[in-house]
C-alpha cells in the first residue's frame, strides 16, 4: 500500500473552516465573487464545472485574483480533470470516485479531495494513500451523526463534507475530529450573485469563516 498522502503537496482542509462551492453562469461575475470572498477572510473556492462558462472563469480568477487557493468542483472524468488543471486551478474536487477519475486525477499532479459516500470508497481512497477527501451527499446519506461513527473505525482519514450544510448545522460537523472543513452553497446564493451584491457575500463569508474559532481544536 502506498503511504498515505493529501493527494499533492497541500493540506486542503486547512485553508478555511468554509469551502464555497460556487456556480457561476455569468463570466463577469467570476472575479468580484473571488475577490469578495477573500475580503471576507475566506481565501478558497471550489467552482463547480457545471457550466458552459466555468473553465473560463477558472482562467478569470486565476489570472485576476492570485491570492485565492483556486479549486475545480464537479470533476466527474479524467479529460474535466485535464481541462481544469490547464485552466488554473489549484486544486480537484470529485463528487465520487472512480478507478479511472481517481487515475486521471493523479496524472494532473494537482491535490484533489476524491468524493466518498460508503466505507467502502473511504477505504478504496485510503487504499491509494488518500487521506483527505470529501464525503457526499452528506446531509442525506447519514451527516455529522455518520462521520462521528467513522473516526474510530478510519482514524486516518479526513472529511470535507459537502451537501446539505447551512450555518446552522455546519458546527456539528467541524467539530469532529475527522472533519477539517464543510463545503457549502450559501456563501454566495443566487440572489447576491445575480445583483452583483458583493459586499452581501463579503459578509457572509466573514460569518463563514468565523465558524472555525468555535470548533474543537482537533477539527480544524
Amino acid at each position: 500500500m502506498p503511504e498515505p498522502t493529501t493527494s499533492g503537496h497541500a493540506d486542503l482542509l486547512s485553508l478555511s473552516p468554509v469551502v464555497p462551492v460556487v456556480v457561476i453562469d455569468d463570466l463577469d461575475h467570476a472575479v468580484p465573487v473571488a475577490r469578495a470572498l477573500v475580503a471576507g477572510g475566506v481565501p478558497v473556492i471550489e467552482l463547480t464545472l457545471r457550466t458552459p462558462v466555468a473553465l473560463d472563469a477558472i482562467r478569470a480568477i486565476a489570472d485576476e485574483v492570485p491570492e485565492i487557493t483556486l479549486g475545480a468542483g464537479t470533476v466527474v472524468t479524467p479529460e474535466l480533470a485535464k481541462q481544469a488543471a490547464a485552466a488554473g486551478a489549484s486544486f480537484l474536487v470529485s463528487p465520487g470516485t472512480t478507478p479511472r477519475l481517481l487515475d486521471g486525477m493523479f496524472e494532473t499532479g494537482l491535490p484533489f479531495l476524491p468524493g466518498t459516500a460508503t466505507v467502502s470508497e473511504i477505504l478504496a481512497i485510503l487504499e491509494a494513500g488518500i487521506t483527505q477527501m470529501k464525503f457526499f451527499p452528506a446531509a442525506a446519506i447519514g451527516g455529522a451523526t455518520f462521520l462521528a461513527s467513522l473516526s474510530t473505525v478510519v482514524p486516518t482519514a479526513r472529511f470535507c463534507p459537502t451537501g446539505g450544510i447551512r450555518p446552522a448545522n455546519a458546527t456539528a460537523y467541524l467539530d469532529l475530529p475527522n472533519v477539517g472543513c464543510v463545503g457549502g452553497t450559501w456563501l454566495t446564493p443566487p440572489a447576491a450573485l445575480a445583483g452583483g451584491d458583493w459586499a452581501e457575500i463579503t459578509r457572509l463569508a466573514a460569518e463563514a469563516a468565523s465558524l472555525g474559532s468555535s470548533a474543537s481544536p482537533g477539527a480544524a
